[in-house]
């Protein structure tokens, strides 16, 4: 009897065995999502799927490879460029011709060399103060408008960025946007948006019209704008997206700018203190000695000085300017 009732019980523990195998192996996968898994991973490699996968891994090669090439075509057509009168005049924002500039630049020449020969009586330094009247002071003109210029275009350069973003958003054209800035926004944005309106509406594209304001504007700021516009005109992609970002890195490279003024301004003073120094212990020598410090330039011996001392002030003050000054 006792046999039996082993017998039954190791009969119902093998089949007990078998029964929770045969759930293990048919009924929990199903319970655990293993199951499931495993039809994801095999969709996942069956043969479409796995061409799918890599078309997309070629569009997307082939998308950065097209966004590569764009810019450096770009960065190779900027470096081609030389900077022209005509273009240092647009840059400045003058209406002015060349044959214009060149005649003012010779008036100013010639009217300073006669003040300085009325001073002096010296040919030699008239002529050297014409020289800088009709070449130096006319060309520094120039710059300090320009740099003037591009200045405000740059502080109010994110705004305008802004506004073609929410004009994107809501649905507009890009050329509509442009349109808004050239006709709401002050100059110089006025300006050079009208200008990229006006390329626009004679038959450029979008992007060829943006290139032109890197000519007008040479700063980084514009060259990002137009290698934005022109990848979003030829490899596509999210154009407000892509302009949000840019104008939150032009409102960081103003910050970052605006802190290295801020701590750099300590040197820049001490720089202007010691640039001008010499000048002004010369100026009180004179008003208490003048016959004293008169030897300078009334004796050949003295003004051989004061011209190896104004190449070692110039050498100086280039020196000092190169260590405060810092580009982005």
């Amino acid at each position: 009897m006792d046999e039996i009732d082993i017998n039954s019980l190791l009969l119902i523990g093998l089949a007990a065995v078998a029964v929770a195998g045969v759930l293990f192996v048919f009924i929990y996968p199903l319970l655990s999502g293993e199951a499931k898994a495993e039809k994801r991973k095999a969709t996942f490699l069956a043969p479409g799927t796995a061409r799918q996968i890599n078309e997309k891994q070629v569009d997307a090669n082939a998308r950065r490879k097209q966004i590569v090439d764009s810019l450096k075509e770009i960065e190779t057509r900027n470096k081609r460029k030389r900077i022209s009168l005509e273009a240092r005049i647009t840059q400045a924002g003058l209406n002015w011709s060349r044959r214009r500039f060149i005649i003012y630049s010779i008036i100013t020449g010639f009217v300073l060399g006669i003040v300085m020969l009325g001073i002096d009586k010296n040919p030699l330094i008239a002529l050297g103060a014409a020289v800088v009247g009709g070449a130096g002071l006319p060309i520094w003109f120039l710059k300090f408008v320009a740099k003037r210029r591009v200045r405000k275009f740059v502080k109010a350069f994110p705004e305008a960025i802004d506004i073609i973003v929410r004009g994107v958003k809501a649905g507009l054209p890009l050329v509509d946007c442009l349109r808004i800035i050239a006709h709401e926004m002050q100059d110089p944005l006025q300006t050079e948006f009208r200008l990229i309106v006006e390329a626009q509406a004679m038959g450029l594209s979008v992007g060829e019209a943006v290139e032109r304001l890197i000519a007008r504007m040479p700063i980084p700021e514009t060259s990002f704008f137009s290698i934005v516009i022109g990848i979003q005109q030829k490899a596509g992609g999210s154009l407000a997206e892509a302009l949000a970002n840019l104008s939150a890195v032009l409102r960081d490279r103003k910050k970052m700018k605006s802190k290295i003024a801020a701590l750099s301004s300590e040197a820049k003073a001490s720089a202007s203190i010691i640039g001008a120094l010499p000048f002004v212990v010369a100026g009180l020598v004179y008003l208490t000695s003048p016959n004293y410090i008169s030897l300078l330039w009334t004796t050949t011996t003295g003004q051989i000085v004061m011209a190896c001392s104004g190449l070692w002030m110039a050498a100086g003050i280039f020196v000092m300017k190169k260590m405060v000054s810092f580009d982005m």
